[in-house]
């Protein structure tokens, strides 16, 4: 980061200037595929996805250090009573990971995926959104800047999650700022939310968007007032990979919600992103169509963890394994069409 200007200077000129796909690698990857033992358009979307990974890693496609990263943060807004699980789970949580005992610890295995977990500050909760801005701007972009250092290490598939009590209030929050509507349309269930703890959710997140009503015509004003550490993490990764060449899937609803902030930015900015998964929180779906997306997966799950793009990332395995593994027409001895 520079020592000049504001903290979030270097990030806004970094979403003005994002580097575009690779022509030249998407051109090889569409002759290859032309030339595969079976009829054009077969595959359907793993075609797609293995034209995506050549346009954005600029190379053949191929899969084979892929990560898992999760981020955890905890929030300030839990004192309202928003969720029934007290902000101490998240620790445990981050100790289950470690343990290897979670959910995406055995997707992991399963698919031979690289995982890391990131603590943020977890003994710190980030500003109460009801009546105080989350996070300083000079915080924010710093756990920006870090989690744009989480993604080092030769990664060449990185799947975005995270883990933290009362981050769907904090997903809702900002999917409400970003594209209006009521609170209640963005918030839904979490981690179990009914009843009375339900609509103080909802009354929460009225509150905090009202609040901060007047400084939410800027992206990143709305990701340090109204987002939360692993919010600003995961949009920093994203960003990170975009720069160093690495495809990105995103995982479900607080995900999503970080990836949003960055499109606000720059239409252009989750070009090299997919959707794993919509998950079963209820504004999910709304917000992936916001982005234009569509999700690999509709499995109704709602668990985090990273779990949806992780299942998605074994798509992409073998979306690229085809494409690099198939015999072409010549090399198996297989006519091709005759018109």
């Amino acid at each position: 980061m520079s020592v000049t200007g504001l903290p979030f200077d270097d990030f806004r000129a970094l979403l003005r200037e994002l580097p575009g796909p690779d022509a030249q690698a998407l051109v090889a990857a569409r002759e290859r595929d032309a030339q595969l033992t079976k009829p054009a358009g077969a595959l359907g979307r793993l075609e797609e996805i293995a034209f995506w990974l050549a346009a954005w890693s600029g190379r053949s496609p191929a899969v084979n250090r892929p990560l898992v990263a999760v981020f955890a943060g905890n929030h300030g807004v839990t004192k309202h009573g928003v969720t029934p699980f007290p902000p101490s789970v998240t620790q445990q949580m981050v100790e289950n990971f470690a343990a290897g005992g979670a959910a995406i610890n055995q997707i992991c295995l399963t698919h031979d995926l690289g995982l890391k977990i990131f603590d943020l500050a977890l003994d710190y909760p980030t500003g109460d959104i009801t009546c105080e801005a989350a996070l300083s701007e000079r915080d924010c972009a710093a756990t920006m800047a870090f989690g744009m250092e989480a993604v080092a290490g030769g990664t060449d598939l990185l799947c975005i999650g995270e883990m933290g009590i009362g981050n769907t209030t904090i997903a809702a929050a900002i999917n409400y700022a970003l594209y209006g509507g009521s609170a209640a349309e963005w918030v839904g269930p979490g981690t179990g939310s009914e009843g009375e703890v339900l609509q103080r959710k909802i009354a929460a997140v009225e509150t905090a968007v009202r609040f901060h009503k007047d400084h939410l015509d800027d992206p990143l004003e709305i990701l340090r007032r109204l987002g939360g550490r692993e919010i600003a993490a995961m949009a920093g990764a994203i960003l990170a990979a975009r720069v160093q060449k690495i495809p990105v899937i995103i995982d479900g609803y607080v995900a999503t919600s970080a990836a949003a902030i960055l499109k606000a930015a720059n239409p252009a900015a989750l070009d090299h992103c997919l959707i794993g998964h919509v998950s079963a929180e209820p504004g999910h779906l709304k917000s992936i169509e916001r982005l234009g997306k569509t999700p690999l997966l509709a499995l109704g799950m709602r668990l985090g963890e990273g779990t949806g793009a992780a299942l998605a990332a074994g798509i992409v395995k073998a979306a690229a394994a085809c494409h690099s593994g198939m015999a072409t027409f010549a090399s198996a001895g297989v006519s091709g069409r005759t018109d």
